[in-house]
């Protein structure tokens, strides 16, 4: 392939949301963060459309190694039965491919007011790539209109959500597994909605630091992520699972209570450090002898809604090893499965009734330099446009000491943010 172009630019205002419109495919990636990195992905150059349905992340991995380009797009859940002996049964709600990645046309990275943009010269001239920044990047801010009502409607009965969770301690009970997650969808049919003034709404109120937004033709995912699943930079992979929630409270006493129960909650600390080893051993797989740590346990991260337990595990990248074997060795995120993982995602195939898709997915990018960074795919809602179909879904892990109505309570807490989008508390 052609070498791409790079040149510096000044960014003057906020990304102008609704310029997106004009490009297919497209992924966002908003740190949220006065001083943080924010990347932007336009057009494509080439995709993963092509691939067979045998070891996509093997194809992927040879397609980065070929080309040596950036690649930007979403691995599904439903990914782990190319890496394990699993199956997904229950019935999809969107037509999405098992994995998907894109070269885009256009990459722009910046922080505050400067920027570096990377293009094709065949694709577009310097005088049309700084048009196109001036374009997209305007003074004044993204306006927040009101979001049309909608009504979702639960998979799942609570009466039923709760069934499901007796069975699942039982399973733990027996044995069986030492922690699972069960989660349940929202659905909305024939929807009139605007995800590019939904993304708006919902950034406004969750701005998270692995929030993403993305397009593929039709399909559009807004996902307000506080989690990331897998970073790698220079040889050095991290990992930073969330385990452990508690709601916000306006009275600050009563918030720093609650910090303070969430800190010494011993159902939620069992909860992270079970996924905290499950990591370690993930990780283990592909990492130089010794060089897997835990930087820091239980960590209290305060997003807008909530409070969470947040462990950062690292690990040093075996000698000439690419460091997508890490995400074969990972994928999904212990998070969202359970431990051990493979019986987690058993069970979870056998109690859950829909197919999780995009949702405990991953959206990222890999640089050209085999660098990359992926969220865990929570907190989102998922549209169709031609279907009209919009749903999103929510859950948490299943232990020993849960409770059923205790887990419905924060599974509906972790749907907050999105039911508020919509004008619903």
């Amino acid at each position: 392939m052609p070498s791409r172009i790079q040149i510096s630019i000044s960014i003057l205002g906020a990304l102008n949301i609704s310029e997106l419109q004009n490009f297919d495919p497209f992924v966002f990636l908003n740190s949220n963060k006065p001083n943080g990195k924010n990347l932007l992905a336009l057009g494509a150059k080439k995709d993963t459309s092509h691939f067979d349905e045998g070891d996509q992340l093997g194809q992927l991995q040879n397609l980065h190694i070929t080309d040596s380009d950036w690649l930007f797009g979403f691995m599904t859940y439903d990914l782990k039965n190319q890496l394990e002996v699993l199956k997904s049964e229950n019935k999809p709600s969107f037509n999405l491919p098992i994995l998907y990645f894109f070269q885009p046309k256009v990459v722009i990275e910046w922080c505050n007011e400067s920027g570096i943009i990377h293009f094709y010269q065949e694709d577009y001239s310097e005088a049309e790539i700084r048009l196109l920044v001036s374009q997209l990047f305007k003074t004044q801010n993204n306006r927040v209109e009101s979001v049309p009502e909608v009504t979702f409607q639960s998979n799942i009965s609570k009466e039923a959500y709760l069934n499901q969770v007796e069975f699942l301690l039982n399973e733990l009970r027996y044995g069986n597994i030492y922690e699972v997650n069960f989660c349940q969808q929202f659905q909305a049919i024939e929807t009139t909605f605007d995800p590019f003034q939904g993304y708006v709404e919902l950034n406004k109120i969750s701005p998270v630091p692995f929030s993403a937004f993305l397009r593929k033709k039709d399909f559009f995912a807004l996902c307000a992520s506080p989690e990331r699943y897998l970073s790698h930079k220079n040889g050095r992979m991290i990992s930073q699972p969330i385990k452990g929630t508690i709601k916000r409270d306006p009275d600050v006493l009563v918030d720093a209570q609650l910090i303070s129960d969430l800190q010494h909650s011993k159902k939620d600390k069992k909860e992270n450090v079970m996924i905290v080893d499950l990591v370690r051993n993930d990780l283990s797989r592909t990492a130089k002898k010794g060089s897997v740590q835990v930087d820091e346990l239980f960590g209290v991260h305060t997003y807008p809604q909530v409070h969470h337990l947040v462990s950062t595990i690292s690990s040093e990248l075996k000698p000439n090893l690419h460091p997508i074997e890490a995400i074969k060795t990972s994928f999904p995120m212990g998070s969202m499965t359970g431990a051990p993982k493979v019986s987690a995602m058993e069970l979870i195939e056998q109690t859950e009734n829909f197919k999780r898709q995009l949702y405990s997915g991953s959206i990222g990018y890999i640089k050209p330099n085999s660098d990359f960074d992926f969220n865990v795919v929570i907190r989102s809602l998922f549209f169709d446009h031609q279907t009209k179909q919009l749903s999103f879904a929510v859950g948490g892990a299943i232990t020993s000491d849960s409770i059923p109505e205790k887990e419905y309570e924060e599974s509906m807490l972790k749907a907050k943010a999105i039911f508020q989008m919509f004008g619903k508390t």
